[in-house]
Formats: structure tokens, C-alpha cells, sequence
């Protein structure tokens, strides 16, 4: 089996013909080699710090041990190095212990559970949650249990991987993104064929870091008597007056049917969670296998019910996470680099090549700074990326340092506007 891999990615290795496993495995790995000896793999690496404005990075070829600015990190509001935030997690670990030991159903839902439940729902002003072990099975195991062979998912295309593996096996549609156009031809054309139709979008998109419309959206969809589920796991302690995201921006609190997120971002911990209705969220306790097969976050997990509360209680955070993002994207602008359509703490500059895309990753290691290069599946060939996201603990000197780092790749590389296609 040939494959140019000068041109290849990640999609190209996942079914090569009249390979067995091992052999597509033994494949892959002569790939990543040949990105690794260009400098262009820059995954997995192992920080010796923790989340951060910066961390510490000991890559072969890159001098040792040395400080990076990060970018890397979704922890928006820097709550993962908050002293009450840990202080809560050792108190959990301290009253509790240091696992859950059980599915909730058979002895692992503890107090603490409980209190997360009914904390994150109301946050959001509802009444009923159910919290996963992970903010991707969130998605996945709720869509998995709610769908069935008469039901209906309809995705806004760039919606999560978890979203679309919530729909493996189920009646799916997409649609082109944000297009609201192309979302009620759908809807019409399904109106009388499905039970069940539930139009799933992001609020802020991880990728483009750009909003759902969300406003017209929801009233679309139930003007069609579909159902709307809303992940804002990139929004939550972002968007909004008061960080409740996208459904704070438009005050849809009452309007959109489910919400999904995740407590890794915003939240300074790991887990997911579904709002809904009482009835709806019962039963996915009991019917999402995820949730009720799956042994429940550990007592650490305390450290989120914190952090909910520092999103009210210190909204200075996110004044300063906004005043780091106006000063970065005016900045990029201002090198003539094309960002897309941001309105959140997510950054891309993108390069629209993927061999490019690698290298101003390894030339930004370079200078000191550790971003992410997105390539196709994640975005299509012709859209690949660096993706940033910022914190409010990042320090106007360490974004000129990236700002810096970016003007002399430009000149070096030509990533311009003018790359656009």
C-alpha cells in the first residue's frame, strides 16, 4: 500500500485497502516518523507543568527544558490554579477518598454528586441534570439513548466528534454551517417522516470559535416542532453577562430543549453534563449506559462546585480573559493574518495548508510558543490551522511574544491573507 506522505493525514491511515490491523498500524507509524523528522508532530506532548498561561516542555531538538507560552489550554479563567478550586479538591479527596468505587445506580452517587447536579442546572436556571464521567459522553451516550430507528438527529456540520459519535448507527442529517437556509430545507423534507427530530448545534464552535445563531435557530426548529440541543462547552464562563454562554446572549434560557457541556474549560476539572427536562433527564439516568455502567467522577470533583461559584463571584476573570482577547485578535488582524469569524476565547490563524500548518507550528516551538496545528479531518484540507486559546492569566508580554513570533513566521512564510482560497 502507497501513500504520498508528503500530501497524506490522519483520515488516509484510518481503512487503507488490504490492510489488517497490525499492518495499518506498522503504516501509521512510518508516517508519524516522517512528520516527527520534520518537526511537524506536535501532539502528545509532555508538559512538566500544569495548566497555564505557560508550561514547561523538554522536546528532543528544542534545547531542553525551557517555558512556552501556552495556548493549548481551555481553561479560559485560569480556575485549574485557583487556590479555593484546589483547596475544594483536597477537601473532596480528604472527606471522601480518592474514587467514587461504583456506577451511580449501585452505590457510586455520592452528596457531592448530587450537589453538582443540581448546581449546574442551576446555573443555567433549570431544574434537572445528570452529570457524565466525561463532556464527550455527554453527547454521545445522551444521543445514543435518545434516538432510536424512528428518530432523527440533525447536525450543524461542525458540531463535536462526540456528537457524531453519539450518532453512529442513527438516522443523522447535516447541514452547512450556520446556514439556516439549508437547516429548514431539512426540516421541511422530515417534518412528517421521524418521530423525533432533534437539530444539535455548538454555541461557540471549537474550531472556528465563531456562534450558533442561536436566536433564529431555536425559533426555526420549533417552528417545525423539532427540538433543539445546545453543547456550549467552548461558551460556558465566556459569552454572556454573567458566563452562561450563548443561551445568556440571547436569553433563551427556557427555549432550548437540552443543554450539554463539559466541566474541563471553564470549570478547571474533567466531566460532562446534560440539562433537560425532569422527565428527560430521569430517564437517561437510567437508560444512557455510559452514565449508568460507567463508575462516577471521583471526589476531586468537588473542585467544580467551586468553580461554578467563582464564575459569579469573581467576574473579574472574565474581564480580564476579554481584554486579552481584543488585544491578541487586534493584534493578528493587525499582521494581516485572516482569522476567520472569532467571537470567543478561541483563535485560529488560519494557513489553509497542511504541510504549511506544520511547519509555523514547529517554527512557533521555536520561537517559545506551544499552539496547536489543526488539519484535516478535524477541519477540511483547505482550511487547516494553528488554533489558539487564551486564558485571562496570560500577560500582555506573553502575547507579544506570540505576536511577535507571528509577524517574523509571516514574513518567512507568507501566511497572509493572501493565502486565502
Amino acid at each position: 500500500m502507497k501513500i504520498d506522505f508528503e500530501k497524506a493525514s490522519f483520515k488516509d491511515f484510518e481503512n487503507p485497502a488490504g490492510l489488517d490491523a497490525y499492518q495499518r498500524a506498522a503504516l501509521f507509524d512510518e508516517y508519524l516518523d516522517f512528520l516527527q523528522a520534520r518537526g511537524h508532530l506536535n501532539y502528545r506532548l509532555v508538559g512538566l507543568t500544569g495548566c497555564g498561561p505557560t508550561v514547561d516542555l523538554d522536546i528532543p531538538g528544542y534545547g531542553g527544558v525551557r517555558s512556552y507560552v501556552g495556548l493549548v489550554s481551555n481553561d479560559y479563567l485560569g480556575f485549574t490554579q485557583h487556590p479555593l478550586v484546589k483547596k475544594a479538591a483536597i477537601y473532596g479527596i480528604n472527606y471522601y477518598g480518592t474514587g467514587a468505587g461504583a456506577s451511580p445506580a449501585i452505590g457510586g452517587h455520592f452528596s457531592f454528586h448530587q450537589q453538582l447536579e443540581d448546581k449546574i442546572a442551576a446555573f443555567f436556571r433549570r431544574d434537572a441534570a445528570l452529570i457524565y464521567t466525561t463532556g464527550y459522553t455527554a453527547n454521545s451516550a445522551s444521543l445514543l439513548s435518545m434516538l432510536q430507528q424512528e428518530d432523527i438527529a440533525i447536525l450543524d456540520m461542525a458540531v463535536h466528534a462526540s456528537v457524531y459519535e453519539g450518532v453512529r448507527g442513527k438516522n443523522y442529517k447535516t447541514f452547512l454551517h450556520n446556514n439556516l437556509e439549508h437547516l429548514e430545507s431539512i426540516l421541511k423534507a422530515s417534518r412528517d417522516q421521524y418521530r423525533t427530530r432533534i437539530v444539535v448545534i455548538d454555541g461557540v464552535y471549537s474550531q472556528d470559535g465563531d456562534l450558533a445563531p442561536l436566536d433564529e435557530l431555536v425559533s426555526l426548529v420549533h417552528q417545525y416542532g423539532g427540538h433543539v440541543m445546545l453543547d456550549d462547552a467552548h461558551g460556558t464562563g465566556v459569552i454572556g453577562k454573567t458566563g452562561r454562554g450563548v443561551i445568556e446572549l440571547y436569553d433563551l434560557f427556557d427555549k432550548v430543549d437540552i443543554i450539554s457541556g463539559t466541566f474541563s474549560k471553564t470549570f478547571a476539572h474533567v466531566g460532562g453534563y446534560v440539562i433537560a427536562s425532569p422527565e428527560m433527564v430521569r430517564f437517561l439516568k437510567f437508560q444512557s449506559r455510559q452514565h449508568l455502567f460507567s463508575a462516577t467522577s471521583t471526589p476531586a470533583a468537588m473542585a467544580i462546585l467551586q468553580a461554578i461559584e467563582l464564575v459569579d463571584e469573581q467576574p473579574e476573570w472574565m474581564d480580564l480573559l476579554w481584554e486579552n482577547v481584543n488585544y491578541f485578535t487586534a493584534g493578528l488582524r493587525g499582521l494581516g493574518l485572516d482569522i476567520g469569524t472569532t467571537a470567543s476565547a478561541i483563535v485560529p490563524v488560519k494557513i489553509r495548508d497542511a504541510a504549511k500548518t506544520g511547519e509555523v507550528s514547529r517554527l512557533l516551538l521555536k520561537a517559545g510558543v506551544y499552539a496547536n496545528p489543526i488539519i484535516y479531518p478535524a477541519v477540511s484540507k483547505k482550511d487547516s490551522r494553528i488554533r489558539m486559546s487564551l486564558m485571562a492569566t496570560h500577560t500582555k508580554a506573553q502575547l507579544d511574544v506570540v505576536l511577535n513570533a507571528f509577524e517574523d513566521i509571516s514574513r518567512k512564510l507568507h501566511i497572509g491573507l493572501q493565502t486565502e482560497v
